[in-house]
C-alpha cells in the first residue's frame, strides 16, 4: 500500500517533468520567433520613480530574453492532470484509477487557482511586450483580480469545505469562523507580492519547487494523496522550467507563472491545515520564507523612503540588493536554493507536529 501511494505521487511528478522537458524546445522556438520580450528597456521602482540601480544590473538581457516561460509549467501540469484523469475514465484499471488525482474535494480548487492566475498573468505578459514599451495590466487591477479570486476560494473553504479554524502547533486549533475568508485573502495577496522573486535566472524556480515539494510531502504524510500528487506534479513542472531557466536563462517565468503558482501555494497551505489534520498554514511562513523576506524587503524600502527620505537597500527586493553589493547572480540564486531547501525541511517538520 505504501509503495502504491508513493507511485501515485512520483509518477505524475516524473511525467510533468518529462512533458516539460519535451515541450520546452517548441515553446522556446516560438518565444524567440515572435520576440516575446520587452521591446523597451526600463523598470519602475515601487514608489513610481525610475529604478536607476536596477538599470545598472540589467541591460541586454531585458530586451533579448523571452518572457512567458511560466507557460511551460501550467501547460505541463494541465496535460498530466487531464491525462491521468482521461486514462482512468477511458482505460480503467487498478493502476490508471490509482494515478488519477483530479478530485472535487482536494484538487479542483488548486487547479482552478493555478489556471486562473496563469490566465491573468498571460494577458499581462502579452501587454508587457508591446512595441510601445507600455507596461502590462496595472498593479491595482492585478491585485483586484487576486483579491476577487481569493475571496471566492476563501468562501469555498468556509462554506463548502467547512473550514473555520487554523491549526496551531502544540495547541490544537484556533476557531476563527468566517474570518477564515479574509485570512485567506491576506495570505494570497502576500504570496503574490512575493512573486517578484522572479528576478534572477534560476531563482524563482528553485524557491518555488522547494515550497511545492515540501507541501507534497506534508500532504502525503497526512494521507491527502491527491493533494500530494498535485503538488508533486507542480514541482516536476517547475523543475522542467528550471532546467531551461538556469543561467543563462532561455526564458523567464514572468506573471503567467508567478501569479498562478503563488496563489496556488496559498491554496495548498490551507488544504494541508485543518482539512488534513495538520498545520499547513503555520508552516507557510517557514516554507515560503524566501518569498516572505522578499515582500518584507520591499515594504521596508518603501516605508524608509517615505518616513526617513532614504533607502535601506541599494535595490529592493533583497536579491537585487545582494547583486548590487557585488554578489554574482548565480551565487544569489544558489544560496537562495540552499535556504529554500532548509526552510522546506523545517516547515514540513512543523506542519506534521502532533
Amino acid at each position: 500500500m505504501i509503495i502504491s501511494d508513493l507511485i501515485k505521487v512520483f509518477i505524475p511528478a516524473t511525467a510533468a517533468f518529462a512533458v516539460g522537458i519535451l515541450f520546452a524546445p517548441l515553446l522556446i522556438h516560438y518565444l524567440y520567433k515572435f520576440r516575446v520580450w520587452k521591446k523597451v528597456k526600463g523598470k519602475t521602482a515601487l514608489d513610481g520613480s525610475v529604478a536607476v540601480e536596477f538599470e545598472k544590473l540589467r541591460t541586454e538581457t531585458e530586451t533579448s530574453t523571452p518572457r512567458m516561460g511560466g507557460i511551460l509549467i501550467w501547460v505541463s501540469v494541465l496535460i498530466v492532470t487531464l491525462g491521468t484523469w482521461a486514462l482512468a475514465r477511458f482505460a480503467p484499471s487498478l493502476t490508471t484509477e490509482k494515478l488519477d488525482f483530479l478530485s472535487r474535494s482536494q484538487t479542483w480548487i488548486p487547479l482552478f487557482t493555478l489556471l486562473a492566475g496563469a490566465g491573468m498573468g498571460f494577458v499581462n505578459d502579452l501587454l508587457d511586450i508591446r512595441p510601445s514599451g507600455e507596461r502590462g495590466i496595472r498593479l491595482r487591477t492585478r491585485l483586484l483580480f487576486v483579491t476577487l479570486v481569493s475571496l471566492f476560494i476563501g468562501w469555498w473553504f468556509y462554506a463548502k469545505l467547512g473550514v473555520t479554524a487554523i491549526g496551531i502547533p502544540g495547541d490544537g486549533t484556533l476557531e476563527i469562523g468566517a474570518l477564515i475568508i479574509p485570512l485567506f485573502v491576506l495570505i494570497t495577496i502576500g504570496l503574490y507580492a512575493g512573486g517578484v522573486i522572479d528576478g534572477i535566472d534560476g531563482l524563482s524556480g528553485g524557491v518555488l519547487s522547494s515550497a511545492f515539494m515540501a507541501y507534497a510531502g506534508i500532504a502525503y504524510f497526512q494521507n491527502q494523496l491527491n493533494v500530494a500528487a498535485f503538488s508533486a506534479t507542480v514541482t516536476g513542472a517547475i523543475l522542467a522550467f528550471l532546467w531551461f531557466n538556469i543561467p543563462p536563462a532561455r526564458f523567464w517565468m514572468t506573471e503567467t507563472g508567478t501569479m498562478g503558482l503563488t496563489m496556488t501555494l496559498g491554496v495548498i497551505a490551507f488544504m494541508t491545515d485543518t482539512l488534513g489534520d495538520g498545520y499547513g498554514i503555520a508552516a507557510l511562513p517557514i516554507i515560503a520564507f524566501p518569498l516572505v523576506i522578499t515582500v518584507l524587503s520591499n515594504v521596508i524600502q518603501v516605508a524608509s523612503k517615505k518616513l526617513r527620505g532614504k533607502k535601506v537597500f541599494r535595490i529592493a527586493p533583497l536579491h537585487h540588493h545582494l547583486e548590487a553589493i557585488g554578489w554574482p547572480s548565480y551565487k544569489v540564486a544558489m544560496r537562495y536554493w540552499i535556504i529554500s531547501i532548509i526552510c522546506a525541511v523545517v516547515g514540513m517538520t512543523v506542519a506534521l507536529l502532533k
